[in-house]
């Protein structure tokens, strides 16, 4: 049995992973699938990455969590490196999941595509939280699904915490830690666009000696294919 720590991207909360969980569980796993800080409806946005980053960490040691894989998918892969850093020793494997993996001193905006920036910028609010707009949903994250499925998935977001996507990341510590780690990635993802801003080989490489695994699918397969996102799970947790 693996216990797995499965940390939502940006827009989502820990129910994201709900079908996930299902899957996994039936496979004999043991999951746990926390909301980070400033995510979810109705809860306080005004928060920094190290809040995220701490929230997850006051999750793992309340529920006294040692020896787990910990998988960030997309912007989460900025928190579980900071993790990382603060509790190696809880950690027996990192995945990241089509996700970001940032060079030390840099932000998420420094490694989205200059459209993105613009448009983040743009429909920032006076609260300092974006909303991703339903046709980057549909067309870059679920293009994979059908347009009932995008519309049902697209009413459980809620909007984003900015500061955390601005915040400047120190990463000297993560980049010399031996925990072992993966990168799945989803080879229909377009939430990041292929090529010179895509997320494999450019985020994967960087994090040095790691398993790949691939499978089909576009950014939110947690929503499209939850049981063949969870086999894939399995895969790259493998010791």
């Amino acid at each position: 049995m693996t216990t797995f720590v499965l940390v939502h991207g940006a827009w989502h909360d820990g129910a994201a992973w709900q079908a996930t969980c299902a899957h996994l569980q039936a496979a004999g796993h043991r999951t746990y699938a926390p909301t980070l800080a400033g995510h979810g409806l109705g809860v306080d946005k005004r928060v920094t990455h190290a809040d995220c980053t701490r929230s997850l960490a006051d999750f793992i040691v309340e529920h006294d969590l040692r020896d787990f894989v910990l998988v960030g998918h997309s912007f989460a892969g900025t928190i579980i490196a900071k993790l990382a850093e603060i509790m190696p020793e809880r950690i027996r494997r990192l995945v990241f999941w089509n996700a970001f993996v940032l060079q030390h001193g840099e932000s998420l905006m420094d490694n989205v595509p200059p459209h993105y920036r613009e448009m983040f910028e743009h429909l920032v609010t006076a609260e300092r939280t974006v909303m991703l707009p339903f046709t980057v949903w549909r067309d870059a994250f679920m293009n994979d699904a059908s347009l009932e499925l995008a519309q049902t998935t697209y009413a459980t977001l809620s909007p984003e915490p900015y500061q955390p996507f601005i915040d400047q990341l120190d990463l000297q510590r993560f980049f010399t830690q031996e925990i072992p780690r993966s990168y799945l990635n989803c080879t229909e993802d377009t939430a990041l666009p292929p090529g010179e801003w895509g997320w494999h080989p450019r985020m994967s490489n960087r994090l040095g000696v790691y398993r790949l695994v691939q499978m089909a699918g576009g950014h939110e397969v947690l929503f499209t294919n939850p049981a063949g996102l969870a086999a894939k799970l399995i895969e790259a947790a493998r010791d």
